[in-house]
């Protein structure tokens, strides 16, 4: 691995978000041979964000996903095939559904089509994001700042509350945030906001859903290599991501997922709501 400030990755850009999974290099590694499926999740069906399918659906759920039509279509696709190959025996075929989720009717949409599909829903992982540099919080216009936080935290909103009309107790919902919700981030003001909401949201939600049994937590992962790098950060950016934090690298999407399959698990998280969990290469954060 290399150290702090060196280049820890081949400098690219993207131009457009969410960023393409299949022209990143190196490619973000998804699996792993050293991750060991135990059956967490048989006969469950999941809606969630692409990153984290493989983990689930090794675990025997059965799993939805969406993404953004045009922008993640090959991705999509690819993923789907893999998935459909990993699937265990007892799980339905998974499913990717193209939407925009920064709109309530596009959100409801998604939940009755995974319903219709599926019978019903059992996880519910929030993982909608989108970010874009600015210098200055003079340089962010309302246009953007109602984009971000549409995609960022209404979706949140929106696909909980239609999905929970299918959720009963025992189910699990599961909200991504980010270390810069704690630590902050001076070139990431808006999407930084909506990450603190994040936090806030899983918070209150929890106690609000605890009498039905629905668990509620969060996810805060630190520097993550995703197709949303390349597609927020110049070239010289991109190469040395993730040098900043202790560990001196940046995390890989299978390094995240087991802490979304640990919270979902009833017999491994059954006493943990409200809380977030912090896959962050080893900053600390008091909060």
């Amino acid at each position: 691995m290399a150290s702090g400030g060196q280049q820890q990755f081949p400098p690219q850009k993207q131009s457009t978000q969410p960023g393409k999974e299949h022209v990143m290099n190196p490619i973000p590694q998804f699996t792993s041979p050293d991750y060991k499926p135990s059956n967490k999740f048989q006969l469950l069906e999941v809606i969630l964000g692409l990153a984290i399918c493989h983990c689930f659906i090794r675990e025997g759920a059965t799993v939805a996903f969406t993404y953004v039509k045009s922008q993640e279509d090959k991705d999509a696709q690819d993923t789907l095939q893999m998935l459909k190959k990993e699937k265990t025996p007892d799980s339905k075929d998974p499913m990717a559904i193209a939407a925009d989720l920064g709109f309530d009717e596009n959100c409801k949409k998604v939940v009755d089509e995974v319903v219709n599909a599926y019978g019903r829903i059992n996880i519910l992982v929030n993982n909608a994001a989108e970010q874009y540099k600015a210098s200055s919080v003079e340089d962010i216009d309302e246009e953007r700042l109602e984009r971000v936080f549409r995609t960022n935290i209404f979706s949140y909103f929106f696909l909980t509350r239609h999905a929970l009309k299918h959720m009963k107790e025992g189910s699990s919902i599961i909200n991504t945030t980010s270390i810069n919700a704690y630590k902050g981030n001076d070139k990431l003001l808006d999407y930084t906001a909506t990450k603190g909401a994040i936090v806030a949201f899983t918070r209150g939600l929890s106690l609000q859903l605890v009498k039905r049994g629905i668990r509620v937590n969060g996810v805060a992962p630190g520097p993550i290599w995703t197709p949303l790098i390349p597609a927020s950060f110049d070239e010289e950016e991109t190469s040395k991501f993730g040098s900043e934090v202790p560990m001196q690298r940046a995390g890989q999407p299978i390094e995240v997922a087991p802490s979304y399959v640990f919270l979902a698990c009833n017999h491994c998280s059954s006493y943990i709501s409200g809380q977030v969990l912090h896959p962050n290469g080893g900053a600390i954060v008091n909060a």
